[in-house]
């Protein structure tokens, strides 16, 4: 009798039971996110979220918003640690949400393999599920794909997209600001999710170092500095729309804090941010002097300290910063806005760091 000597998916590389049980490993933390409003159970070809809590809203906004986390990936799999990079998916997708004053309800994930490993993936999705619950929203799907011939066996790839709601009455945004408003900074857990492209240039690359080794000035190795997670600010920001006035909320990603901030600054004011007010973490000035980086180029890229920017009225400064300190966030008055001259942009950076 002859073998059978006919292709299979899994001679091409797929292989569907390594899949399944990925998934069997990862609904324990998908069923920590649930919401009420989410019906059925991992396994569907849709997640289901019952809208009719939105019959309760005068006028809904739906708010959506997808990303990734871009080459930070690489900083993961050299490091064999893949649930952090979960979280900063979520903070990634969902700190975009709450800028316009939306409260999150769901999210979705994509996650693209070489190989199947079940345990990798299932740790992704934690890192995800763990993300979800800090945002306050439920984790209703998602999908792993696996590309055997186009990315390595170790390789991986992560991206989400999420949805959230408003009241339009309560839309956050330009049109709501005003000059004399204050601009709190709510500090960032280091260098979140963005930049990493240079960062690995610098340190890996052109420095050659080595992510196990420990660098004094950061207090631990460098692959535990450039994984640490990105923070998620969606229920301290919902927490400062319930507490007191605000006019708008600004998330530091690609492009650094001016060229965000930027972003929701109205024609006609300016927004300037005084960088004496506070003391970027070591981390930033390790990448800024190994790589001889110009300071406006640093500042173009990374966050420099600064994860989220919160624009209230002047008399809703001392309510909005206790509220933040009570959550245990890291905030301050970096700034102000102001009438815009003829030769300002929307946002600008004055002054030298804090030593």
């Amino acid at each position: 009798m002859s073998q059978n000597t006919g292709a299979s998916y899994a001679a091409a590389g797929v292989d569907i039971e390594a899949g399944d049980r990925a998934v069997e490993l990862m609904k324990e933390w998908v069923k920590k996110t649930q919401r009420p409003e989410v019906l059925g159970g991992l396994g569907g070809f849709a997640g289901l979220f019952d809208a009719s809590a939105l019959k309760n809203y005068e006028r809904p906004l739906l708010a959506s918003a997808t990303d990734g986390v871009g080459t930070k990936v690489d900083i993961a799999r050299q490091m064999g640690v893949y649930d952090s990079i979960g979280h900063d998916l979520v903070a990634m997708v969902m700190d975009d949400i709450v800028v316009c004053g939306a409260e999150p309800l769901f999210m979705t994930d994509y996650i693209c393999v070489g190989k199947v490993h079940p345990e990798r993936v299932a740790a992704i999705v934690k890192g995800i599920a763990e993300g979800c619950v800090l945002a306050g929203c439920a984790l209703v799907g998602g999908e792993t794909a696996e590309h055997p011939g186009l990315l390595g066996p170790d390789d991986f790839d992560v991206a989400g997209a999420g949805t959230g709601v408003v009241e339009a009455d309560r839309l956050l945004g330009a049109d709501r600001i005003r000059s004399g408003d204050a601009v709190i900074a709510m500090a960032s857990s280091g260098l979140h999710s963005n930049g990493y492209s240079l960062v690995r240039h610098v340190l890996l690359e052109r420095a050659g170092l080595s992510l196990d080794a420990r660098i004094d000035e950061l207090g631990r190795t460098l692959g535990e500095e450039l994984l640490e997670p990105t923070k998620i600010y969606s229920l301290d920001c919902l927490s400062l729309i319930h507490t007191t006035e605000v006019h708008a909320f600004s998330h530091v990603t690609g492009g650094g804090l001016a060229a965000n901030l930027a972003r929701v600054i109205p024609d006609g004011l300016h927004a300037t941010v005084d960088r004496s007010t506070w003391t970027p973490a070591p981390v930033f000035d390790l990448v800024g002097r190994t790589g001889s980086v110009e300071r406006l180029e640093l500042e173009k890229t990374l966050n420099m300290g600064v994860g989220m920017i919160a624009i209230v009225p002047q008399e809703s400064v001392d309510v909005a910063l206790a509220t933040l300190a009570d959550r245990g966030v890291d905030a301050w008055v970096a700034g102000e806005i102001t009438e815009r001259g003829d030769h300002t942009t929307g946002a600008a950076l004055v002054g030298d760091y804090a030593n």
